[in-house]
């Protein structure tokens, strides 16, 4: 639940031991990625920052994944999507699109431009547990009226405040998106075993015990204390990751994170498969 507090009130909350800007590149920041924070943040292992006219020209281009799900969504602005099982829509601010890569499969055509001129969003990838990763491919596009609203948040994956996403990623992770007016305060007690946290800021930026910039990752310590966080003198718009940790080594591709190196080669091995289909 949100109140209106000031900055120095409210529980001892998670420290923040790290932070980063990331790397721009155009309208793409990275953030995170399988080789550098992802090793630490494991089942998260990429988070981009997209802002700008991204999708006008016929969309992002095929490209492959393996071995991981990725999780798609807009802070500012709208996309629309036309998919043979769940049919047409738009996804805006807290609509999420959902793909399993498991074994392996092409794909950047399914979303195209919808009304607004620009927008803003997150693209996360996170890890497939050994039973999943070369399993068949899966997509879901829901749009906001599907996924739970935890005011101020939304529950984009996972379980949180009795509510369940439907989106079908692994358990033991949430991601939630959260919008907080200046001042406004809103904690986030994580799930038992939740080790892994972090939060990323997309517009505005949080003030308070937990100052972070637009465009800034932070990452907070292991503990099982909350994260308390307040909006500062604009608002913010931001999404938090947190989860049980990823038992297992990540062993990387171009574009695929699996398990094992035996996982990897059969994920890499179906992408080339199914490549022939473009010839």
């Amino acid at each position: 639940m949100a109140t209106i507090m000031g900055a120095d009130e409210g529980p001892s909350t998670r420290s923040v031991i790290f932070r980063t800007k990331g790397q721009r590149h155009g309208p793409i920041t990275r953030l995170m990625s399988p080789g550098d924070l992802g090793q630490h943040l494991k089942p998260f292992v990429f988070l981009d920052l997209f802002q700008g006219n991204l999708l006008r020209g016929g969309g992002m281009g095929l490209h492959p994944h393996s071995g991981i799900g990725t999780v798609t969504v807009l802070v500012e602005g709208d996309m629309t999507f036309d998919d043979e099982i769940d049919g047409r829509g738009a996804i805006d601010y807290g609509g999420v699109e959902w793909m399993r890569a498991g074994g392996g499969v092409w794909h950047g055509k399914e979303l195209s431009p919808g009304k607004s001129e620009n927008t803003t969003g997150f693209q996360l990838w996170v890890a497939l547990p050994p039973e999943l990763e070369n399993s068949e491919p899966q997509s879901q596009y829901l749009e906001s009226s599907a996924i739970p609203d935890l005011a101020p948040a939304r529950l984009i994956v996972g379980s949180y405040g009795g509510a369940q996403s439907p989106v079908k990623a692994p358990a033991g992770l949430n991601y939630l998106l959260v919008t907080l007016a200046a001042g406004e305060s809103w904690t986030y007690a994580p799930p038992e075993g939740h080790k892994v946290a972090w939060i990323a800021v997309a517009t505005g930026q949080l003030a308070g015990a937990t100052p972070v910039a637009t465009g800034e990752l932070a990452v907070f310590d292991d503990s099982a204390a909350p994260v308390v966080l307040t909006g500062g003198p604009s608002g913010v718009k931001f999404v938090l990751g947190s989860a049980i940790p990823f038992p297992h080594n990540l062993h990387l591709g171009y574009y695929s994170v699996h398990t094992s190196a035996t996982a990897l080669a059969a994920g890499e091995r179906r992408i080339q498969e199914l490549s022939q289909a473009f010839r």
